[in-house]
Parts: C-alpha cells; sequence; structure tokens
C-alpha cells in the first residue's frame, strides 16, 4: 500500500479538493526503493487508467528521475479540483491504491497556473 506524506506542510491535498475554480494540476511525486520500481510503474498504470474514465480528467504524464533514480514524478492535468476530488474518492480508484509497493511513497498536491509579466501566463 502506498504511503502519503504531505508535499506542503501548510495545506492538506484534501484542503486543496474543497477548492472550487478551474483547471488544476496534479503534481505527484513517488519515491521507491530500486527493486520496486517496475511494482510502482505497474500499480501506476493500472490507476491512471482508472482515472482516465473519470469526468473531468484531461490528461497524465509520468516522469522518472535520471542517472538511476527511483523518483517518479506525474503531472495529471484535471478540470477542477472538484473533478479529482470525486476521483480520487472513487472507490475503484481507492481500491488501487493496495496495489502499490511496500516502499513507495507519494506526494500529491494540487497546482493552478500562475501568470509572471513576461515570462508566462495564468
Amino acid at each position: 500500500m502506498v504511503q502519503f506524506a504531505e508535499m506542503d506542510q501548510q495545506v492538506t491535498l484534501f484542503e486543496q479538493m474543497e477548492d472550487r475554480g478551474g483547471p488544476v494540476v496534479l503534481i505527484n511525486k513517488f519515491n521507491v526503493r530500486p527493486d520496486e520500481t517496475d511494482k510502482l510503474l505497474a500499480a501506476w498504470a493500472a490507476d491512471a487508467a482508472v482515472m482516465q474514465r473519470q469526468p473531468g480528467y484531461i490528461s497524465t504524464q509520468l516522469h522518472r528521475g535520471i542517472g538511476g533514480s527511483c523518483v517518479f514524478l506525474n503531472y495529471a492535468v484535471w478540470e477542477s479540483a472538484e473533478h479529482f476530488k470525486r476521483a480520487f474518492s472513487n472507490p475503484e480508484f481507492q481500491n488501487q491504491l493496495g496495489h502499490y509497493p511496500s516502499s513507495a511513497v507519494a506526494s500529491p498536491h494540487l497546482f493552478r497556473k500562475v501568470a509572471v509579466a513576461g515570462i508566462c501566463v495564468g
């Protein structure tokens, strides 16, 4: 079963899921032991397949640290925090969490784009 560690000590993921604004990006960092990377990939693929079928899902991409790193980063786009909350609470998804390797630690957090003049748009 995956363990959870908050990315932000001030605002929890569950508090974020109460937001009612527009599009959000889920960033989820996973750490896992080297001997369990294949199990992490299989578990992530299965839970991503569940999420893809949920209302409000837009896209996802998994990344792995280079140079033998066992840190993975999932980037997923949702129409809203409310859509993500419903998907996260879905019993089918919750069941998938039990398939992660015992060393897996996930740090999910929701983000929204920020405009910085002359650099990027909001």
